[in-house]
């Protein structure tokens, strides 16, 4: 375990380095107006983010890791569809699990500058040893921070809940849980 988080400091060291660039970065074409930078996507745009999460017991012999990914389109300036995987391992006193999930998501984009909030749903399949596999559905806000005009720190939270067909999902609106997530972007 004391491995993985090493290799996940490490991967991690290039995105804070440049979080903490004094200077914007130029961008690739000619959206720069005056002084100031457009941060974040546009129409034609494309966006990758990655994350991960952890978590082990007092004794490091037992925990979870997981990691996040997802690729988007802006189909306009401000709205975006999406495809996000997820992928969970668990190794506690009840055995080994490996879990995920494949959704797609819209998402509407505000802009603020450097910080860029949205609001959103998904739906999408969840899957693997330690879930019942079913639907998954649900809203979500989240908000981006550039840290230069096409590289971003976000957080979010989703409402998620799970249903086997379209005659459940009312029902079980009412028995979801929450997600959040913490991760780095970039837009090409």
């Amino acid at each position: 375990m004391k491995k993985l988080i090493l290799a996940a400091a490490i991967v991690a060291a290039p995105t804070m380095a440049m979080a903490q660039s004094a200077e914007p970065m130029p961008e690739r074409d000619t959206r720069i107006t005056g002084s100031e930078f457009v941060y974040g996507g546009q129409q034609g745009d494309w966006e990758a983010t990655l994350s991960g999460t952890g978590g082990n017991n007092q004794d490091f012999n037992a925990g979870s890791f997981g990691i996040a990914g997802s690729l988007g389109y802006y189909v306009t300036d401000a709205i975006m569809l999406n495809l996000r995987q997820s992928l969970n391992y668990s190794d506690f006193n009840n055995g080994t699990n490996v879990n995920g999930s494949t959704r797609l998501g819209a998402l509407y984009n505000f802009d603020l500058g450097a910080w860029k909030p949205w609001v959103g749903a998904n739906i999408g399949y969840i899957y693997g040893d330690g879930v019942s596999e079913s639907f998954i559905a649900g809203p979500e806000v989240g908000v981006r921070y550039y840290v230069n005009p096409k590289t971003f720190i976000f957080g979010q939270a989703e409402y998620q809940f799970l249903f086997d067909d379209a005659g459940d999902a009312d029902s079980a609106i009412d028995d979801g849980t929450f997600a959040y997530n913490l991760g780095v972007g970039f837009n090409f």
